[in-house]
């Protein structure tokens, strides 16, 4: 590995939040793990791709913006002028060295620049030239999502690069494709690089977008108004362009006998990883987590451990963080979490629920009841989406989820946010229904 410098280097600390202790014949061990990355500029990082680039210098990456040019994009004509003016934005934002493409997206995708199966290196040339390319974008053709993915794994996957990244941005829904070649795009994809993805306007399917950045552990949002993509563009590029650390697992060691529950990841969203595991040697799994900067993340770990006698202790979990090597191998980022049980009759003890867990497991429980709300509204049933929803409302007031809690007050009339009680709107916007089942993953952090 390159001779670094120890503050080049990310540092990565991992702290555990549990109650360890157990009533006789307990078994569930649940622990909030939370994970940060600090060194004001971690940046120089041999840990993602030593041998890409020199001491001082930013990790090598790759963007592709894959844009929608759909017929759809023509209504208002000016949906088609933002989002070249936001791609634009974004461009201006990439560090000088970076590696990027602009995509073309109908029922195929095109390459608008630089073309020829290649990725340009930013600069003020290119940059231009780029932005030259972006006025012959215009609207016409159908919307299959998979062939825009494809083309930018090929694209990123052209370059010896530390960090790949995605922007896609679509106004409509995936009517060219099956569900099916979709999923299979994203599946060939997870793992090769990290993307964010928009739906701009109210015509397009948010389990879809939502899917797509689940899919390749990124951010999704709604721009309802075209007129905020620049904004909202930049700011993923500059998000982008803070990562220095890619393709970081969560590896979770466990003794014999004990069983893994569950892996979520609970701020700063919700997404469960648990079905993502990669065998990582003997009782150890590799859980991703995509590309990291200067942040912090909380996950819960849930395991089930062997029943043992009151007085007895044991280690439930071993958390690390590790970055898989091409050789098999991992390069272990040197920090670590334990996660404990010990059985004791004091019912005090053995009772207690861990603020962090009991904080976590009402945001998981909220974001599900949001999604839950919303599908039974859509289906008619009236008073289970009302069910739901008053259930939501409660879980965000009662844990200070404000933002979440504003967007409920959108889609019904809170008349008591304590005890859940509400009615439904009788009218509700379609970008505000959009905009909560879309932030429904979004977390708020326990107050300290």
């Amino acid at each position: 590995m390159a001779n670094f410098s120890k503050s080049n280097v990310p540092q990565f600390s991992v702290d555990v939040y549990q109650n360890e202790y157990l009533p006789e014949g307990g078994r569930d061990v649940s622990a909030i793990v939370t994970v940060t990355a600090t060194g004001g500029g971690t940046i120089g990082s041999p840990v993602a791709a030593p041998h890409l680039y020199a001491p001082g210098q930013g990790p090598s990456a790759a963007v592709a913006i894959m844009v929608d040019c759909s017929g759809s994009m023509d209504y208002p004509p000016t949906k088609m002028r933002n989002a070249r003016d936001a791609t634009a934005a974004a461009i201006d934002t990439l560090r000088d060295g970076v590696h990027f493409a602009v995509i073309g997206g109908t029922h195929v995708a095109k390459e608008v620049y630089p073309g020829g199966g290649r990725l340009a290196v930013a600069d003020a040339t290119t940059r231009d030239q780029a932005k030259q390319a972006l006025r012959r974008l215009s609207a016409g053709g159908g919307t299959a999502i998979g062939t825009w993915l494809r083309l930018a794994d090929r694209l990123l996957s052209s370059d010896d690069v530390a960090i790949r990244h995605g922007i896609l941005l679509t106004d409509g829904r995936n009517e060219h494709e099956s569900p099916e070649d979709l999923k299979a795009a994203l599946d060939s994809c997870a793992g090769r690089f990290t993307c964010d993805a928009r739906g701009v306007g109210t015509d397009w399917e948010v389990k879809e977008v939502t899917g797509i950045a689940s899919a390749l552990l990124g951010s999704a949002d709604i721009v309802a108004d075209p007129a905020g993509l620049a904004a909202d563009f930049t700011q993923m590029m500059e998000t982008a362009m803070g990562k220095e650390v890619a393709d970081v697992a969560l590896r979770v060691w466990t003794p014999v006998g004990t069983t893994i529950k569950f892996v979520k990841q609970v701020a700063p969203t919700v997404e469960d990883l648990t079905d993502r595991r990669t065998e990582a040697g003997p009782r150890a799994g590799d859980y991703p987590t995509g590309s990291w900067g200067d942040e912090s993340r909380d996950y819960h770990v849930c395991v089930e451990v062997p029943a043992a006698g009151l007085g007895q202790e044991m280690l439930a979990a071993r958390v690390s963080l590790v970055v898989p090597q091409p050789d098999g191998s991992a390069h272990n980022l040197g920090a670590q979490g334990l996660v404990r049980a010990v059985w004791t009759d004091d019912m005090v003890a053995s009772t207690s629920i861990n603020p962090q867990v009991a904080h976590y497991t009402g945001q998981a429980e909220l974001a599900q009841a949001i999604q839950q709300g919303l599908d039974l509204r859509k289906a008619g049933d009236m008073d289970g989406a009302t069910a739901k929803l008053g259930r939501a409302v409660q879980l965000a007031s009662a844990s200070g989820n404000a933002d979440t809690a504003k967007l409920l007050a959108k889609v019904v009339d809170v008349v008591d946010a304590a005890a859940g009680t509400v009615r439904l709107k009788a009218k509700v916007a379609e970008a505000d229904e959009m905009t909560l089942e879309t932030r429904s993953t979004k977390t708020v952090r326990v107050k300290k």
